[in-house]
């Protein structure tokens, strides 16, 4: 992928000053000053980040303390030990009317997850987001979560320090590009904070908010999450997220299973995917307010929490308790079963919370499940419950949102077991290809896409870049001598020689210098006296490309000239024309390679046709 928006400073022609007002394209340089800026906000994006995720963290805990144990604390709780009895179903409804009210009077960015909604702001805002939502939206999950929603912080902490980044760049009128980055960078931060793990942030960053890699963006994004991740590790110390037994080196069949528990984990993940927005639509159905949503929902929440009380809340714990073997057979199959029920209709009637915690605590039960199978009935293959765990957490991430290395990464961060590097990568490339196969868009893009927007897939080098001017641009270039008058010069059009069907000629003097560039039309149609010269008619300084230059620097010069085509010059003779490229030959470029793709196509048709037809 290309952007042509990075903060660059041109450099000093050497070669000819009239280049400059020629409006050529220069190579650009880094501006490595702005670099240092970005970077330097960055570090307060880190900084920025990480107080607000303790806020946030703290903020549940006091909703959890106020509602389930009816005291104020700021420590941890887990809502799995209230003694509310059957009263606590109304526990999830109270939250539910409080965060609609919010979503009412405030804003309805705060609905959701959050990593969505902030996908939205960078592909179509701009990177704009209210200052509204960076109040409301922890305020609204602190709600949500404290009061039993089964969610976890990291989507609300992703949207909280997004909008964070994005209301600094605001402030400091900076250009999109810079505030794209500096969402993404608090963005990272607030994940970076919640699980110590920085290299995935950095990962989500670009695979779901980013959509580019390049150091203009990576540089201030990395250096935002190891701030984060420092000041975690000095607050919590520098255990794990989620630790676990340490694994050993999986044998080769072993191997071979994790890519397929993979798989099914990520065909898992498609359908838990398509039940979502299921629910969504019917929730979308209801005759009532959406601001009512919330609290429908939660009456699923309270009634499969008073059913099975680790649903509620974040069940960070569920996730270390499954990784380590601690929960199986029935009562760990009732913990996926009820947590997927809870967390997909909650989701899915509008309410405020993230996705990562319960996927994984999903994922994760749904791969020990399978290695409690495997391991009873098939010990041949050498399956280890817990590693199958794990593999399941992060497949199902990889095959719900296709954030492949971002899975890969968070599971080894949260666990720090390495050896259980090989199996994840296998694990979840099986269940990313699955997603692929099976799934249009992705838990992250559906709703985005539904609204019509198109969200980038694939990270590639633009064709274009690739190209140099001088394959592409025609040579030699019709050149039309200055001293010409514009009487000949229409007689010639009208003979049909040889490059007179061109629609513009660089215009030379008795020197061969580049003087400008005229049109046919030009040449037809000025009211001029026909016995003027062909060099009367140009009217500003021509707009050049070198030619060992990229066709996608001449289709951005050409845009930003509102020129349809240049002349082609050596940075030796930069007076001299050599060619002329022109929006066609940027056409032509990109038929090139869409006809050598279409021959690749037909050449496996054919030998799959082949196939079929041989003799056995």
């Amino acid at each position: 992928m290309t952007s042509d928006s990075d903060a660059t400073v041109p450099v000093a022609p050497s070669l000819d000053p009239t280049l400059q007002s020629a409006g050529i394209t220069l190579e650009p340089e880094p501006d490595h000053r702005r670099l240092l800026q970005l970077a330097a906000l960055a570090c307060f994006m880190g900084l920025a980040g990480a107080t607000a995720a303790e806020v946030l963290v703290k903020l549940i805990a006091l909703a959890t303390n106020l509602f389930f144990y009816q005291r104020i604390s700021l420590a941890e709780a887990s809502p799995a030990g209230h003694g509310l009895g059957v009263l606590v179903i109304a526990v999830p409804i109270v939250g539910g009317l409080i965060v609609g009210l919010m979503a009412r009077l405030g804003t309805p960015a705060i609905r959701g997850h959050g990593i969505p909604e902030a996908m939205e702001r960078i592909l179509h805002g701009e990177s704009r987001i209210s200052p509204r939502v960076t109040l409301l939206k922890p305020l609204s999950a602190a709600v949500s979560i404290g009061t039993g929603g089964p969610f976890g912080a990291e989507g609300p902490i992703i949207a909280t320090g997004g909008a964070l980044g994005s209301i600094l760049g605001q402030t400091l009128h900076t250009t999109a590009d810079e505030r794209k980055v500096l969402l993404a960078a608090g963005a990272a931060a607030g994940m970076s904070a919640i699980f110590g793990a920085p290299v995935s942030a950095v990962l989500l960053s670009v695979e779901l908010l980013l959509f580019e890699y390049r150091a203009r963006s990576l540089v201030p994004v990395a250096l935002a999450a190891s701030v984060a991740a420092g000041i975690r590790m000095v607050l919590h110390g520098p255990e794990p997220t989620f630790p676990m037994p340490v694994i050993a080196q999986p044998s080769g069949s072993a191997l071979a299973t994790y890519i397929v528990i993979g798989a099914l984990i990520g065909l898992a993940a498609v359908v838990i995917t398509r039940l979502l927005y299921r629910i969504e639509d019917a929730f979308e159905r209801l005759p009532v307010h959406w601001m009512w949503w919330p609290a429908i929902g939660a009456v699923v929440v309270g009634v499969v929490g008073w059913l099975e009380p680790l649903t509620l809340g974040v069940g960070y714990d569920n996730i270390t308790a499954i990784l380590s073997g601690d929960i199986v057979g029935t009562a760990l199959l009732l913990l996926v079963v009820a947590k997927l029920v809870s967390w997909s209709v909650a989701l899915g009637s509008g309410t405020s919370g993230g996705t990562l915690a319960p996927l994984f605590t999903i994922g994760g039960g749904l791969g020990a499940l399978a290695g409690g199978v495997l391991q009873r009935y098939l010990p041949v293959l050498g399956v280890d419950l817990r590693v199958a765990a794990l593999v399941g957490m992060a497949a199902i991430f990889a095959g719900a949102s296709r954030a492949l290395m971002t899975s890969v990464v968070f599971a080894f961060e949260t666990t720090r077991q390495p050896l259980g590097l090989l199996p994840l990568l296998a694990g979840c490339t099986g269940a990313y290809l699955v997603s692929l196969l099976r799934m249009r868009s992705t838990i992250m893009t559906e709703r985005l896409v539904r609204r019509g927007t198109a969200v980038p897939a694939d990270y590639g080098v633009d064709h274009l870049a690739g190209i140099r001017v001088r394959d592409a641009c025609a040579e030699p270039a019709v050149t039309l001598a200055a001293s010409m008058s514009i009487s000949d010069a229409r007689a010639w059009l009208a003979s049909g020689a040889a490059g007179t069907r061109h629609q513009g000629f660089p215009v030379v003097d008795s020197a061969d210098r580049l003087v400008g560039v005229v049109t046919g039309r030009e040449i037809r149609e000025t009211p001029r006296n026909p016995l003027e010269t062909v060099g009367a008619l140009v009217a500003r300084p021509a707009a050049v490309i070198f030619d060992d230059q990229s066709v996608r620097d001449a289709a951005d010069h050409m845009v930003r000239q509102q020129v349809g085509r240049l002349p082609v010059v050596s940075r030796s003779r930069p007076t001299e024309v050599i060619g002329i490229i022109t929006r066609s030959d940027l056409l032509e470029a990109h038929e090139r390679r869409l006809n050598a793709a279409e021959r690749r196509r037909r050449a496996a048709s054919v030998r799959r046709v082949l196939a079929r037809i041989r003799p056995r």
